[in-house]
């Protein structure tokens, strides 16, 4: 199984009906939320809404309570009865959370001290096909009160945290999808920290507005001149053997499947 939606996952709350398809139009995929983004007095009606408004199932991702947790058995009785087959758990904390998501394609969300340690065992679980880290639920399951410094970027530990999830992801193949920028209105944070997303191996970005969704997709995307070069140095390489020189510089094999990347973006 492999994940190929993205870059840009757009959050929608499952009680919010009026939302799925302006969500859709703007966004690569989208996420329904039955956990935070509904409220626990809510979370009925937002089953019983997901159920009435179908959404594409193609293009749609469910995020489910943690497990453990009446509402997590209670997501998974609504969601068996649809076409939905992409589910991100929230909270997993180790493999066991995963025993009844078999038959789903998973995106294991690690926001808590033991998913962040235990992301490589969780990677490795067949039905997983990617992770994604949640910068404000870690530091509030560590005690703490900010992800981020004064100066926009993480603390040393979302950092790390951050860092330990796409190392764990990498390790077993499966997709990395980095956690939501939070500042709506400063797109240029989001657009620097989508960047170095893309550019450290990151699959997909998620978002929890439809303003950021084209600064994430132009992050992602190569420019002109990434996308020349890789065409030349891939049509280079196939004339040359081992390691090469090209326009001052060299050339092996970790340079070109940097380059294949770049050409993949493109499509």
């Amino acid at each position: 199984m492999t994940f190929d939606l993205g870059p840009a996952l757009l959050f929608c709350p499952a009680d919010r009906p009026e939302r799925y398809a302006k969500a859709a139009e703007r966004a690569d995929a989208v996420i329904l939320d039955l956990e935070d983004a509904v409220a626990p007095r809510d979370k009925v009606a937002a089953r019983e809404t997901m159920l009435r408004h179908p959404a594409d199932p193609d293009r749609t991702i469910v995020r489910i309570n943690h497990a453990g947790t009446d509402d997590h058995e209670l997501d998974l009785e609504a969601i068996d009865s649809t076409d939905y087959r992409y589910v991100m758990l929230a909270k997993t904390a180790g493999v066991r959370d995963l025993d009844r998501l078999e038959d789903y394609e998973v995106i294991a969300l690690c926001e808590t001290a033991a998913g962040i340690v235990n992301a490589p065992a969780i990677a490795a679980v067949r039905c997983v096909v990617g992770l994604m880290w949640g910068a404000e639920d870690l530091v509030a399951s560590l005690g703490g009160s900010s992800s981020r410094s004064a100066d926009g970027r993480y603390r040393g530990v979302a950092a790390q945290a951050r860092s330990s999830v796409l190392l764990a992801a990498g390790a077993h193949g499966k997709a990395a999808i980095d956690s939501v920028f939070l500042d709506i209105p400063d797109l240029d944070g989001l657009s620097a920290e989508a960047t170095d997303a893309a550019a450290v191996g990151f699959t997909a970005t998620a978002c929890i507005h439809p303003n950021q969704v084209a600064t994430i997709r132009a992050a992602y995307a190569p420019t002109v001149d990434e996308l020349d070069f890789a065409r030349d140095v891939l049509a280079a390489a196939e004339g040359e053997r081992g390691v090469f020189a090209f326009r001052g510089r060299m050339i092996d094999e970790p340079m070109l499947a940097h380059a294949r990347t770049v050409l993949s973006r493109a499509r």
